[in-house]
């Protein structure tokens, strides 16, 4: 047989996987392995979309539908944007997708050009750098500033003449970080004075916790240049559904459609209605939630205090983004096959000598994981 795809076989596995791969077969074994590494929430989708969608499959929304999505979809979302995150846009701006992560995928593949570079804000989330080898782009890692997790002005070192694009990820996973109004409006500045295309990927917007999302594209001169990727999966505990979105400009959102046309056609036609009853439903489930969440992250912040850990700041998403002694996986590995919690090695983030916990998990389950992970670090 021909070698394969050189692209494809240059792409590294994530560095999750041992960790992963080895709680999964502990559990299977009978181990009590307690997981606080998945990003997903643990809730059920709220009732309302769940049953719009199943008035779909009995109406016999199971067909084909437009390439973009369906057009009460897209005119939610546009509406949406406009109203919560002061973006004026119309249906023609957006596209619905296979999830957030496809969507920043056909962006990519929209936008490129061989050589063409995409900084990255380090520690970033595991799928963006794939995503711009694939496109044919090249990575560019920056580091956020250590203590902050904010954006400074080294990020201008990074410029060159075949900088492309700039991904922006608040809040963030895996850090929980929210930029604030300065680190954004330098990504703004610096989008506007070099010509470059940013993604703002927010799919954590509603998880915030004390203070406010900013969206990128609401900055002055950023409509233009923006492509906002957010979604259903987090917010609405509708992860399995894989419908995400991006609102773009007119010329960027053509090309995300041809993408999308030949390769996943479209999302699942009776899921994108479940979509339109989670926005235009009643958003008190996902106050709930968020509260819920909040509640949990103080309980977690406390605790990993009180063990001596140095957390970064943790005001969005579900995730305490904690700094370890040693190396990290070798500290991922000892919770889990001495302490049997698993968490996420922050260098699956290039972010060596951190580790992600998700606390999207009941509070007595939380509880017994810092009894574990504390008997680990007193031993």
């Amino acid at each position: 047989m021909r070698p394969l795809s050189d692209k494809i076989a240059d792409i590294v596995p994530s560095a999750t996987i041992e960790i992963s791969d080895t709680a999964k077969r502990m559990k299977r074994e009978g181990t009590d392995v307690i997981s606080l590494s998945i990003g997903e929430p643990d809730f059920a989708t709220p009732a309302h979309i769940t049953a719009a969608c199943i008035d779909a499959l009995y109406r016999g929304e199971t067909h084909y539908a437009p390439s973009a999505g369906i057009p009460e979809l897209l005119s939610a979302i546009a509406d949406k944007i406009t109203r919560e995150n002061g973006i004026p846009a119309s249906p023609d701006n957006v596209i619905v997708s296979c999830g957030a992560k496809n969507a920043i995928y056909e962006a990519m593949e929209a936008v490129l050009n061989p050589g063409d570079e995409v900084i990255l804000l380090d520690p970033c989330w595991v799928s963006y750098q794939p995503c711009v080898q694939i496109a044919g782009g090249t990575a560019i890692h920056h580091p956020l500033n250590a203590t902050t997790f904010q954006i400074d002005d080294t990020l201008l070192e990074r410029i060159t003449p075949d900088t492309r694009m700039i991904v922006v990820n608040s809040p963030s996973n895996p850090s929980g970080a929210v930029l604030d109004t300065a680190s954004m409006r330098f990504v703004a500045d610096i989008c506007t004075d070099h010509d470059l295309i940013a993604i703002s990927d927010e799919i954590y917007e509603k998880l915030v916790y004390d203070v406010a999302h900013l969206s990128l594209a609401a900055f002055d001169g950023m409509q233009e240049r923006t492509v906002t990727v957010n979604g259903f999966s987090k917010a609405y505990a509708m992860t399995g559904w894989r419908v995400g979105y991006a609102v773009a400009p007119d010329a960027i959102i053509r090309q995300m459609v041809k993408v999308q046309q030949h390769t996943i056609s479209h999302p699942t036609t009776f899921a994108m209605w479940g979509a339109v009853a989670a926005l235009e439903g009643d958003q008190a489930c996902v106050e709930v939630m968020r509260q819920s969440f909040d509640e949990r992250r103080r309980f977690i912040l406390d605790e990993l205090s009180r063990m001596g850990f140095h957390v970064a700041p943790a005001d969005g998403a579900f995730y305490a983004f904690v700094k370890v002694p040693g190396d990290d996986m070798d500290v991922a590995r000892d919770w889990l096959h001495n302490g049997l919690v698993a968490v996420t090695p922050g260098s699956a983030f290039r972010a060596p000598g951190w580790l992600r916990i998700s606390y999207a998990a009941d509070r007595e389950t939380l509880r017994e994981a810092m009894v574990r992970i504390n008997t680990r670090i007193a031993r």
